[in-house]
């Protein structure tokens, strides 16, 4: 009893509900990929989901063939999960047929399932083998073992996750080989709805709008691998490169540039950027070589020459650095 109480407690500590306007701006640039595609929401409560709103409401304009959600241990579809149900639901939306073209509770397909709802148990994997599209906010804490599933079954989606998951050793060399990238709308400051029991410890972080309790997250990215038009924007690049401005690294075969904007157009060689580069990597524009062995050593692509992990200049220790070569330097 104690086990399950825990596990329903790290739950809700890691439900964090997108809010609508967040989801509108990110989805309306991948329209063209969603027409005749089955949709999974798999950590999403179906009817308090914006995820499901959204496509529900937008699923004959979207063109989809079908929506479905599943929710972790809760069977009432209808408040955010308590996570005290051993049991989950699962919700399956196929368009409307009346005449307003607004979506009834009648044309929903309600069943149990026979677990909780978990997206690793093998009922929603039987179920993500069905979609083409899984889109969803999930838990931040098991974003290593999500991506890996989705990876597992091959599997396109579009989902969010902390922006320094782009440097874990699992995640980069998705990244790196181009089997995953980042959405339109990054970084920044995104409010969340929560449970109203949910524990927040810095006042600044939380405010209640309509008697819903919010919570602030910096750092929050969109993950996915479908393509969108700002990944192939050049970045516009427009110093040049002199060793005096630009300093080699004491242990890795590259030169240190602190900000993405100050790349220079014509150094045909290495350069460590930080990892917000990311957010503006268009794989025609630069190759992505490896990233500071401090991150999951073999990571570098060779850059590393040994000694400290982490990029030193003059000794002096630099934080999280991608290393990325211009594929069209300026002579």
């Amino acid at each position: 009893m104690t086990t399950n109480l825990n596990k329903a407690k790290r739950a809700k500590q890691d439900e964090f509900y997108t809010q609508r306007a967040d989801i509108e701006n990110e989805l309306k640039h991948y329209w063209p990929h969603f027409k005749d595609k089955v949709v999974y929401l798999n950590c999403d409560d179906p009817t308090v989901s914006n995820f499901w709103f959204y496509f529900q409401r937008q699923f004959a304009p979207l063109g989809l063939k079908k929506l479905i959600a599943t929710c972790y241990q809760n069977r009432n579809p209808d408040m955010f999960s308590r996570h005290d149900d051993d049991r989950a639901i699962c919700l399956e939306y196929s368009g409307t047929r009346n005449a307003n073209g607004i979506p009834d509770v009648d044309e929903l397909a309600v069943r149990a399932l026979h677990g909780d709802g978990d997206f690793r148990s093998a009922e929603c994997i039987e179920l993500l083998k069905q979609a083409d599209i899984i889109v969803s906010n999930p838990p931040f804490s098991l974003f290593r073992e999500y991506v890996a599933q989705l990876m597992e079954y091959e599997k396109q989606f579009l989902i969010i996750g902390n922006m320094n998951a782009m440097s874990y050793k699992e995640i980069f060399p998705l990244i790196k080989n181009e089997r995953m990238w980042l959405g339109v709308n990054n970084g920044g400051t995104k409010w969340f709805e929560v449970n109203p029991d949910y524990e927040i410890k810095t006042e600044s972080r939380q405010k209640w709008v309509e008697g819903k309790k919010y919570f602030s997250m910096g750092n929050v990215s969109w993950f996915t691998n479908l393509d969108h038009k700002r990944r192939h924007e050049d970045l516009i690049l427009y110093r040049r490169y002199s060793p005096e401005e630009y300093p080699q690294y004491d242990n890795y075969d590259a030169i240190e540039v602190s900000r993405y904007d100050q790349i220079p157009c014509d150094y045909p060689g290495t350069m460590g950027v930080p990892v917000t580069f990311l957010d503006k990597h268009n794989p025609e524009q630069f190759e992505i070589v490896g990233m500071g062995e401090d991150n999951g050593r073999g990571h570098s692509g060779g850059v590393w020459r040994g000694g400290s992990l982490k990029c030193h200049i003059a000794g002096k220790a630099k934080f999280k650095r991608i290393f990325i070569r211009n594929r069209r330097p300026q002579t």
